[in-house]
């Protein structure tokens, strides 16, 4: 509620409750998002004049980028949380893809995606920079009585990966089990 802009003067005291859940998501992004409610309801505690206070429960307050945080400030958090990112790989340091596939019984789903995969990979258009992980079952494996399963596609090249997805899409109609499944494509994808 206070990270929503609102003004209370006499908030003094704000927690923020299970901050792991943010540092050790599986979602690259989360100790990110950590930081700016961080910093938002920081400068909501202690208005006019009061004394702010800000408690994190944590069991990890060890954590290398909850320390950059909380003693160096947002702007040397950004920078770590952005060396992390170069040195995994991740955007926007390579452009990411995910193709997910449902089905209602569980063995559509990933067989599509392995078919695929493995027409990705042959593609004349593949290359050696582009990486494939998957199929895996989604973060949220079953969604509305329906079994969800996903690949990865990831590329150093926005554009080189594009020319990979539109050469795979004419020809995704080929794979068996493409009428078996609905699937979707997600380019920069928001949540894994």
């Amino acid at each position: 509620m206070l990270a929503k802009g609102h003004h209370f003067p006499d908030v003094t005291l704000v927690a923020l409750l299970d901050v792991d859940g943010a540092l050790f998501s599986a979602d690259f992004r989360s100790a990110e998002r950590f930081a700016q409610l961080y910093t938002q309801v920081a400068g909501r505690a202690g208005r006019a004049g009061k004394q702010g206070e800000v408690v994190l429960q944590t069991h990890h307050p060890e954590h290398p980028l909850l320390q950059t945080l909380l003693y160096k400030g947002y702007d040397a958090f950004a920078e770590q949380a952005l060396a992390e990112r170069r040195m995994m790989q991740l955007p926007p340091w390579t452009s990411h893809v995910i193709v997910r596939a449902e089905d209602h019984n569980n063995q559509h789903a990933p067989l599509f995606l392995q078919q695929l995969r493995n027409l990705i990979l042959a593609s004349p258009l593949a290359d050696d920079k582009l990486w494939v992980l998957g199929p895996v079952p989604a973060l949220a494996p079953k969604r509305g009585g329906r079994w969800r399963w996903q690949i990865l596609l990831q590329h150093p090249s926005r554009v080189r990966l594009q020319h990979i997805i539109n050469g795979t899409l004419a020809l995704i109609n080929t794979i068996p089990d493409s009428r078996k499944v609905k699937w979707v494509l997600d380019v920069d994808p928001i949540e894994g």
